[in-house]
């Protein structure tokens, strides 16, 4: 059991299902907010007002603490580079996780569990990759990400931290933001054209899975020094996650669907008119290829090193988070791991 865990990102939506885990566990927690009131927190939970980028802040959130799960940061990301955006990332996704670790080097942290991104280890148009392949992260994104990961593990090194690190692939389940809400709410309303069955292969996690992973990591001791990719095992195609939804929503799906090469050439049409109007469209080639593309991932770490065994597939949470899309609460049972 552990005697005090500090956590960043708490308020955000995997924060919002490791809560009600961490109260089950009832292990004492410090949570760092940028608002001093935090809707529903529970009074044992002590709310240390604060961010990243006040180191102030970040050493009152770790006084005390055995392990610090890291998931705060900035995770917009737009479909074309943005050097204001980048610049961003590199304040609060690089710069604030190294403050966060030497706060946590001077209060004496056992383990540092970071969650990063699968972008830090690459990504191929059709292979599949896992911890130790060497392709290079896809955007700027990923490559502060990996900057974040070298530099923890060089660092914890040096000062006898335990460093775990989490690569989530895309996360799923009631109340997801991003690009899977945006897709879901396009189903409903009509405006997302039937895609063609391509063969790609997207991996994908779900939120409460990634929660067992979290918990798993603070405590394991297989855990320290590892790199754990995170999915369901399974290969959703772009028009498996379309058609799952269609049904989840109860909406027909259209006898007909865009080819892919449709598709790339809208993507096209979409770059030359974002040039010229100088401003972002609905859909561009970066999107067309996040459609058509695989992005897919198997993990070599999390099963040895976490005893890591996906629980959930998007047709399983799908119900749930059309429930809470249309405006329903987050059932309490999803906030927890399922049994078996």
């Amino acid at each position: 059991m552990l005697n005090s865990i500090a956590v960043t990102g708490a308020t955000g939506f995997v924060g919002s299902f490791l809560l009600p885990a961490l109260r089950q566990c009832a292990i004492p927690r410090r949570l760092l907010s940028r608002s001093a009131v935090v809707a529903h927190h529970a009074p044992d939970e002590q709310l240390v007002p604060g961010d990243l980028l006040d180191p102030a802040s970040l050493l009152r959130l770790v006084e005390g603490a055995e392990v610090v799960l890291h998931l705060g940061g900035y995770a917009h990301a737009t479909s074309k580079p943005d050097p204001v955006e980048i610049a961003k990332h590199r304040r609060i996704n690089l710069e604030g996780t190294q403050n966060l670790f030497r706060s946590a080097v001077h209060a004496g942290v056992r383990r540092f569990v970071y969650v990063s991104s699968v972008k830090a280890g690459g990504e191929h148009p059709a292979d599949c990759l896992d911890e130790n392949s060497t392709g290079l992260p896809p955007d700027g994104y990923g490559a502060i990400k990996r900057h974040a990961e070298d530099w923890l593990f060089e660092q914890g090194a040096k000062y006898g931290v335990e460093v775990c690190v989490l690569r989530p692939t895309l996360v799923y389940g009631p109340g997801v933001k991003g690009n899977l809400a945006a897709m879901l709410r396009a189903i409903d309303r009509g405006r997302f054209p039937p895609v063609p069955d391509t063969g790609n292969r997207r991996s994908m996690v779900a939120v409460q899975d990634l929660v067992v992973a979290l918990l798993t990591a603070a405590e394991r001791p297989e855990a320290a020094g590892k790199i754990c990719i995170l999915s369901d095992d399974q290969a959703y195609s772009t028009r498996r996650i379309y058609l799952a939804m269609a049904e989840a929503l109860g909406r027909r799906v259209p006898d007909w669907s865009l080819s892919a090469g449709s598709l790339r050439a809208l993507g096209r049409i979409g770059d030359v008119s974002e040039r010229l109007l100088r401003r972002t469209l609905p859909f561009n080639s970066t999107l067309a290829t996040r459609l058509l593309d695989s992005a897919c991932y198997r993990s070599v770490n999390a099963a040895s090193a976490l005893g890591f065994e996906p629980r959930y597939r998007l047709e399983d949470a799908l119900p749930d988070m059309v429930r809470v899309y249309r405006g329903g609460p987050i059932p309490v049972q999803t906030s927890i791991r399922k049994e078996d």
